[in-house]
């Protein structure tokens, strides 16, 4: 047993001590009593031994002697064999799991603003919204003109038979001409306000034959003629509508030679000749604002 401890004492002891020392190392243990194997525990006192050995061997701390070199090598060392070749570099690893999110940091500064993008399409055109109330009233408007301001009117008749003929016939009779736009004297009627106006006539045909024509400023618009039948009283009438300025003149004549003034009116039969404003050329008012 003492033999095969020292045997193990000596590998160990090997790499760093001189082959000289090693010698006289075993031969002082081999010399030691053979009671160190009596102890009580044997491993125990190998172990005591051990330590004793080692710490003998060992600087005894920061305080020893350093500075000579120290040349011995581990076991490793004097027991390894060559080197060996490198190995291969290993396949790279898999990506590892995505990490928690981080805690959310401040609230930065507000960025400038970006440029202005195009416009849109336009939408299509929404439903229509309920009714509104009803707006205040607006304020009253100025007092526009009225064609009931405009008046020209006249109806006259004859009190007895056509004297003369190719000159205006001369009605006598009024039933109306309040604006007095129609002259006794001259025959006609003159125009002042303009405009377009109406013009009739009923005439009662007597005792021979009856041609008459509507004139305007001395030229024949239109002619009625009757030819009369013995003991027969006839009648002729016409109208016509006109646009007439101011200062135009309309009148009845009877046209061509005294055969043909049978125009007749007596107590019981008139002839009549009449006139009134459509309505007026009034100039169209500038747009109020």
């Amino acid at each position: 047993m003492n033999l095969l401890w020292n045997l193990l004492f000596g590998i160990l002891l090997i790499g760093q001590l001189g082959q000289g020392q090693i010698e006289d190392l075993l031969e002082e243990k081999l010399k030691e009593p053979v009671e160190n194997e009596a102890t009580e525990n044997g491993e125990d006192a190998l172990t005591e031994v051990t330590e004793e050995e080692v710490e003998v061997e060992e600087p005894e701390g920061p305080g020893a002697d350093v500075s000579q070199p120290d040349d011995r090598q581990p076991c490793g060392m004097w027991m390894g064999g060559v080197p060996g070749t490198p190995g291969h570099s290993g396949q790279p690893g898999r990506d590892g799991k995505d990490g928690r999110d981080g805690p959310r940091g401040e609230k930065g500064d507000k960025g400038e603003p970006g440029k202005k993008g195009d416009p849109g399409e336009k939408g299509d055109g929404g439903p229509a919204g309920p009714r509104g109330f009803p707006g205040n009233p607006g304020l009253k408007g100025a007092r526009g003109e009225s064609a009931l301001s405009y008046q020209s009117a006249f109806s006259v008749g004859l009190r007895e038979l056509v004297p003369t003929t190719n000159v205006p016939i001369r009605f006598n009779k009024f039933f109306y001409n309040d604006q007095h736009h129609y002259d006794d004297v001259s025959g006609k009627f003159l125009c002042v306000l303009p405009g377009v106006y109406f013009f009739t006539y009923h005439l009662t045909v007597y005792t021979k034959d009856a041609k008459v024509s509507l004139y305007k400023n001395d030229k024949a618009i239109m002619f009625t003629y009757d030819q009369y039948q013995e003991s027969n009283v006839d009648q002729a009438s016409g109208s016509v509508i006109l646009r007439l300025v101011a200062g135009d003149e309309v009148w009845l004549q009877v046209y061509g030679d005294e055969t043909f003034g049978g125009v007749y009116a007596d107590n019981t039969n008139d002839s009549t000749f009449s006139g009134f404003l459509l309505y007026p050329d009034i100039p169209i008012p500038s747009q109020r604002h």
